[in-house]
């Protein structure tokens, strides 16, 4: 059987080495094929699936790697495999759920280079930018950094300042955010839908932004987490909706579901606080306290309004632990 032939980045939109003020083969030779197989009864696999792949960047030549987290989270193994084609087994070290970042370290040597941190703070607004998956200048996209901003996503995450590129990159979990200096600026994240200056619907990819791991890196790889406490999970997943945060749905085996929360229901206050987006509703819950306190939530259920008192978990609680092999 013929192997199907790979996807490409259409030549127009690929990086041209002259056009660069660093060495483009070098960056390149740093992002890496990741590959992770979970356990089908891990909490994420119905979500997430079992098999995931994506890339991760090499940030330290010992073979650590910098990815997204939902590529690893629960992963049974996890390999990488760099330009020449060679896979070598890796340990995923940590996830860090408040930023989504993951590091992950080769088991045996990826004899790459490693791609220096940049700052995503010092980026600007119109800078050229590489989006940069796995598999060199073929998976690489010439793109801008559109916007700057906030992210909230429907499973209790927030960004305070996310990054958007366009165009998007079609493989962008773990891809590398490259800037203009050739250091690593982000991680790929999602590909969403934005609306741009004219009011027309362009495709974006959202950006973790590289800031958020010096701060937490000697954290994650001294006790595989950060050393603070917890944020309070409910397990709800839900959305914006004309100033209204709705309830997509619940986690079977969440804080929310035990507590009575069902789909449907419109949240309209946590404690004291009116909240109408979701920014509001995580800030509101992780200001109750650490992961455990309990989180008075009202809502309108059927024209009524209810408050139920949920007491959150600590989301990392129900995730099977990396094993080393």
């Amino acid at each position: 059987m013929t192997e199907k032939p790979r996807w490409e980045v259409p030549v127009a939109h690929q990086p041209k080495p002259e056009d660069l003020g660093f060495d483009l083969a070098q960056a390149l030779d740093s992002i890496v094929t990741l590959r992770a197989d979970i356990p089908d009864d891990a909490f994420t696999a119905s979500i997430l699936g079992t098999e995931r792949a994506g890339s991760g960047v090499v940030i330290k030549e010992s073979g650590l790697v910098l990815t997204i987290g939902y590529l690893v989270t629960e992963a049974e193994s996890v390999w990488l495999t760099g330009p020449s084609g060679r896979a070598v087994p890796a340990h995923p070290i940590a996830v860090d759920t408040e930023s989504g970042l993951a590091l992950v370290q080769a088991l045996g040597s990826l004899d790459l280079p490693a791609l220096p941190l940049g700052s995503a703070r010092a980026a600007s607004i119109g800078e050229p930018v590489l989006m940069a998956g796995a598999g060199g200048r073929k998976q690489a996209v010439r793109a801008r950094i559109v916007a700057k901003q906030e992210f909230s996503g429907y499973w209790e995450y927030h960004l305070e300042e996310a990054i958007f590129t366009a165009p998007a990159h079609p493989l962008w979990g773990g891809a590398g955010l490259i800037g203009p200096d050739g250091r690593l600026l982000g991680i790929g994240s999602l590909h969403v839908q934005q609306t741009n200056e004219r009011g027309q619907g362009q495709d974006v990819n959202m950006i973790v932004p590289i800031d958020l791991l010096p701060p937490v890196l000697d954290d994650l790889l001294t006790y595989g987490r950060v050393q603070r406490p917890a944020r309070p999970w409910l397990g709800v997943y839900s959305t914006e909706n004309n100033g209204r945060i709705v309830v997509a749905d619940v986690s079977e085996e969440g804080p929310a579901a035990n507590a009575g929360l069902r789909g449907g229901d419109i949240i309209t206050a946590v404690r004291d606080s009116s909240v109408e987006t979701l920014a509001d509703f995580y800030h509101a819950i992780w200001s109750c306290g650490p992961a455990g306190a309990e989180i008075p939530i009202e809502i309108v259920r059927d024209k009524r309004s209810l408050w139920l008192r949920i007491k959150s978990a600590d989301r990392a609680s129900l995730l099977k632990k990396p094993r080393l092999h």
